[in-house]
């Protein structure tokens, strides 16, 4: 298994690359990694801190680690809620210092006591924006406080290692495909859990004209999940 540091530290994609894989805007996923300064009318700035770790690198190189990318993955969740970053930034503020976790959008922390962190400060909060839009993440469900069904399908493809960081993220943006991140593959880079090939492999083959049940024969990929990584990439070109 890849060093833990080296999750933390290692540029493995770039900003673009990493924005593709949880499925946003590059721009959006640059602001989680940068941080961003607005003025707004009033002469008032607006500053908002990055919440996505990069690694030091030269602009349009790698600069996101493995754990960047799983941190970018509960953050696309939240988009796809519909909660905008800046009214639950607060909360995720709180869940750092409550839970006693660093990174803890890429910890196991997260997924069993963050619902109910998150559900609590949106009592607390009441009825204002930052505490509305907590409350589209967490949902009451059999008594207990867990997050809502589009938060947690996003939540349930990240695998942890024994201290409690991710170590695999399963890709969210694909039905029958599973393909997935693991530092430990590929440098990182997207594999089929079939076969092991790489994705941007499979795809190169595809582009190149081969009809895709003599792609699916090479690389040992079912040609189901063949054919929604590339109904994927078409979407997204």
């Amino acid at each position: 298994m890849a060093d833990l540091s080296q999750r933390f530290n290692a540029p493995l994609y770039t900003v673009a690359e990493a924005a593709r894989f949880v499925g946003v805007p590059t721009s959006t996923f640059a602001t989680w990694g940068r941080g961003y300064t607005r003025d707004r009318p009033g002469g008032i700035t607006s500053v908002g801190a990055p919440v996505v770790t990069f690694a030091p690198a030269p602009r349009g190189q790698a600069s996101v680690p493995f754990i960047g990318l799983a941190e970018g993955l509960v953050l696309a969740a939240i988009r796809e809620a519909g909660v905008p970053l800046q009214r639950i930034r607060p909360a995720l503020a709180l869940l750092q210092d409550e839970l006693g976790f660093e990174h803890v959008l890429a910890s196991k922390r997260l997924f069993t006591d963050g619902a109910e962190v998150l559900y609590d400060y949106a009592e607390r909060t009441g009825d204002t924006p930052e505490g509305r839009s907590v409350r589209e993440l967490v949902v009451v469900r059999h008594g207990q406080r867990v997050f809502a069904e589009v938060v947690e399908t996003y939540l349930r493809g990240v695998e942890f290692d024994t201290k409690g960081y991710a170590r695999l993220i399963r890709l969210p943006r694909y039905g029958t495909a599973q393909i997935v991140a693991d530092p430990d593959r590929g440098f990182g880079q997207p594999i089929f859990t079939s076969g092991g090939a790489r994705l941007e492999d499979v795809l190169a083959m595809f582009r190149s004209g081969e009809p895709l049940r003599v792609v699916s024969e090479e690389y040992g990929v079912p040609l189901p999940e063949l054919e929604d990584a590339v109904r994927v990439a078409l979407r997204a070109a």
